[in-house]
């Protein structure tokens, strides 16, 4: 086997980094150039004019041929249900939308609708390195079960913690999630069972550049009745569902910490340093080996010296 010479560690380590630095360049431009999905669609809930009914769920369950949950759609009970530490129902391989409720210390109860939330850049799709998820034109973020690897990747990687494992299955463990009833629907130009179901209006289907544009104009027509902000407009990057609350969202459990930019920056963010680590470790690595030597070579040119001045004499 070749001896890897300090100098020769020395060069790979920095061809490594210049090769790098011009493949993350690439990566970045890529990303600056992303336009979006123009002819994306998208889905704005307005809160306030939930009842908490559940048609929603049953009409996902018949959609998607899941089963027929443990209590009925019409037992209001599961808005008490409360699991690790108080944390309300959240989706999962037999139901991929659920409405919770919370109770306000004023007014009636708020009820909120929670599903797949089909981010315009999903961290899900990004994190999955054998390509199991696709972002469609249509705007729908979609799972393929051929190629998925069940690494679970995607459920560490989605802010909202939506892709649920299908444990239960010993033989076919796959994610299992929201896909914007695309197979049966959206690529058909039709809205997702959930909305044809609403009796109350609260699901407006759109291309998700209108839906922006009448949300902000419900808020300013009703400035009374909603908190003026969009949620999933702008959270990390932009969301095909978007939401309308009269309360703070944060009261009915959403994250208002979330950043706007997509999750994928804060890969590109980090991956931006990998150069600079590249071409520092090996000077670092140097420096600490001389130190650690020092003493060594020290003793070694001593003992050289001892010697020639031992021959001369």
């Amino acid at each position: 086997m070749e001896k890897i010479t300090r100098r020769k560690f020395i060069s790979v380590s920095l061809g490594g980094a210049a090769a790098g630095a011009f493949v993350l360049s690439g990566k970045a431009q890529g990303a600056g150039n992303f336009t979006g999905y123009p002819e994306g669609m998208g889905v704005l809930v307005d809160l306030t004019r939930c009842i908490g009914c559940r048609t929603c769920e049953a009409a996902c369950n018949r959609e998607q041929g899941l089963p027929e949950p443990a209590l009925p759609f019409d037992d209001t009970s599961v808005f008490d249900q409360e699991f690790h530490g108080g944390q309300k129902r959240r989706t999962d391989e037999n139901a991929f939308t659920v409405v919770n409720r919370y109770d306000q210390a004023e007014g009636g109860p708020v009820y909120r609708k929670i599903q797949c939330n089909h981010c315009n850049e999903p961290a899900c799709l990004t994190s999955c390195f054998v390509n199991a998820y696709t972002k469609t034109k249509e705007g729908a973020v979609i799972y393929n079960s051929k190629v998925c690897v069940g690494c679970r990747m995607c459920m560490t990687a989605c802010p909202f913690r939506i892709p649920a494992y299908a444990y239960s299955s010993a033989t076919n463990p796959v994610i299992r999630k929201c896909i914007f009833c695309y197979d049966t629907r959206l690529k058909y130009g039709k809205p997702p069972a959930c909305i044809d179901a609403c009796p109350q209006g609260v699901l407006t289907f759109g291309h998700r550049k209108n839906l922006v544009k009448i949300a902000h104009e419900r808020i300013r027509a009703n400035s009374d009745l909603y908190v003026d902000y969009v949620y999933g407009e702008d959270e990390v990057g932009g969301t095909a569902w978007m939401y309308l609350s009269g309360v703070p969202f944060e009261e009915v459990d959403f994250d208002v910490t979330m950043q706007k930019k997509p999750i994928l920056n804060n890969a590109q963010d980090f991956l931006s340093q990998v150069p600079m680590v590249l071409a520092i470790w090996p000077a670092l690595f140097l420096g600490f080996h001389r130190l650690s030597t020092r003493g060594e070579e020290d003793g070694d040119e001593n003992s050289n010296l001892s010697n020639r001045e031992e021959s001369q004499s």
